[in-house]
């Protein structure tokens, strides 16, 4: 039963969410929670000895912070709250199931692992800087901004890998015992999709309808910024024999943290932009699977 309605969880609950967000938008609190113990389970099963940095991967990472300030900076004159919409989309580090979809893809599941980790780190150390400039702290002082930024983003983020490394390191049995409950990681993905979903409903429902054409444009830009790594990850990969990892790398967002991201830092309508990036990315990876599938 449970295998049968694992590939349809994501509109299940996008629609349960949509449906009840009185009630997940009362459970907003939690999603930085879910966030830190998905990770944790996550980095739980890394084994840091099996892992190389390559120079692919300084080209993703690159991409993804310099491309991110790149398009906030080009579409800023526009409208702010589409650059801000497209910028997280960018920002965004790789999704915790991109190596179960380049697995499928039969990629290189080490790399792509490696540059999760890299990913994360490196916008745990770029998010305060760049929130402070064009986030929703710009009427303080940017150290002050810098600091209530990055006192929850580096948490969030730094600690899961920290507490899972020393939990290898002391304890290696537990740790592998817990990285064998990485699979609870799909359902609190579930429900952290369910809280996102709620939270992002109430905002929309809150904004005149002079909001709803931006809204339309941040969901549609968060489109062309999902082609478009997809596209170049792809690209870049292929120049070093690592196309798919390249492709999910940059491509494949963990959209639950940069809709957080967005719905504390940024403008909140600027969330519609990961938020339709849910939808996008999982029909691009749907595509690619089909397509590896057809061809075996």
């Amino acid at each position: 039963m449970v295998k049968k309605i694992k590939p349809y969880m994501m509109p299940i609950a996008i629609t349960v969410g949509a449906i009840f967000y009185k009630f997940f938008d009362s459970l907003s609190f939690l999603t930085p929670y879910l966030i830190f113990v998905m990770l944790f389970f996550t980095y739980c099963n890394l084994k840091l000895n099996q892992m190389r940095l390559s120079r692919l991967h300084l080209w993703l990472i690159l991409i993804q912070v310099l491309g991110s300030l790149g398009v906030y900076l080009l579409l800023a004159p526009i409208n702010i709250t589409i650059a801000q919409g497209a910028m997280i989309c960018v920002l965004a580090p790789t999704g915790t199931a991109a190596p179960v979809i380049t697995g499928m893809l039969k990629g290189n599941v080490a790399s792509l692992t490696a540059y999760s980790l890299l990913s994360n780190m490196c916008v745990a150390l770029a998010a305060p800087v760049i929130f402070s400039l064009v986030g929703s702290y710009q009427d303080l002082p940017f150290l002050d901004s810098f600091l209530a930024i990055s006192q929850r983003i580096i948490v969030l983020l730094f600690f899961p890998f920290g507490l899972a490394m020393l939990l290898q390191k002391l304890a290696p049995t537990l740790t592998t015992r817990i990285g064998s409950f990485s699979g609870l990681s799909f359902y609190l993905w579930s429900l952290a999709l369910c809280v996102v979903t709620g939270r992002t409903v109430v905002f929309i429902l809150k904004q005149n309808g002079s909001s709803h054409l931006t809204e339309i444009v941040v969901a549609l830009v968060a489109l062309l910024m999902c082609i478009v790594q997809f596209m170049v990850g792809r690209g870049i990969g292929k120049r070093y024999d690592d196309t798919v990892a390249g492709g999910q790398g940059l491509g494949q967002k963990n959209t639950i943290l940069a809709i957080w991201m967005a719905q504390m830092y940024l403008n909140p309508i600027a969330s519609i932009g990961p938020g339709a990036y849910v939808l996008w990315q999982n029909i691009i990876n749907s595509y690619q699977v089909w397509l590896k599938r057809k061809s075996l």
